[in-house]
């Protein structure tokens, strides 16, 4: 017989200058516990396109899923709105949870650029980049810097129309959260974290990480998956 932990989804989405083998380990760690776990690559193209990706994942799945999202990632399942099929629960990663009307770039003006964003630049097809110092050594504050560098080799940009796109009704409106707050994120400010956290009224835990918690702390990331799994968890 077929285990409930089998039959209980887990889709993993990555962020802008990221790309989806940054979620290794924790595939790793969840499949060896029973997990089906997919990890896709985005576009990252424009928030519909990506919206349209995690779409057709989901659409593999056939029982309760879990999303969990990473950054940019998190604009990405908060995007799919009240038209969540299968989806019982949200993991955010140090992510955007942004609420109706608001864009990515709107937010982030809030406040001064952090480091890991002072030197990006858009190339000319409109994308937007990284400088490998600031991917290093803020976006990846906490990473061994061998696969800091690895990860800056392989960084997907993000369309620069991203930052202007505005959110419609979003899912953590209908869905329950959780949230991790990476504490030493020089990318996503803390701060910005925990408000987006206390607003959808997410249940929340605070790491000491830098933006790449996932890839610094898995464990952490692991642990708080496998808390919105347990809650969410069929009866039966």
């Amino acid at each position: 017989m077929e285990s409930t932990k089998s039959q209980t989804a887990v889709i993993l989405i990555h962020g802008a200058w990221a790309e989806g083998s940054c979620w290794s380990d924790v595939v790793e760690q969840l499949q060896s516990e029973g997990y089906k776990v997919t990890a896709p690559q985005f576009p990252l193209t424009s928030l519909a396109d990506d919206v349209a990706r995690l779409r057709q994942v989901l659409a593999l799945h056939d029982g309760p899923t879990i999303l969990v999202g990473h950054s940019y990632g998190g604009q990405i399942m908060t995007a799919l709105g009240a038209d969540a099929p299968n989806v019982v629960g949200l993991v955010y990663i140090a992510a955007f949870g942004l609420d109706q009307g608001e864009s990515l770039g709107a937010a982030l003006a809030q406040g001064p650029v952090t480091p890991a964003l002072a030197h990006r630049f858009v190339d000319q097809s409109g994308f937007v980049w990284l400088s490998e110092d600031d991917f290093v050594n803020h976006f990846a504050a906490d990473v061994d810097p061998v696969k800091a560098r690895v990860l800056y080799a392989v960084q997907q940009p993000l369309a620069a129309t991203g930052f202007d796109d505005v959110m419609g009704v979003p899912a953590w409106k209908t869905l329950p959260s959780w949230y991790l707050v990476a504490s030493d994120d020089q990318a996503l400010p803390p701060d910005a974290e925990r408000q987006f956290a206390t607003r959808m009224g997410a249940m929340v835990v605070e790491v000491p990480s830098s933006h790449l918690a996932m890839v610094s702390h898995p464990k952490d990331v692991v642990q708080l998956i496998e808390s919105a799994l347990d809650a969410c968890q069929p009866a039966g």
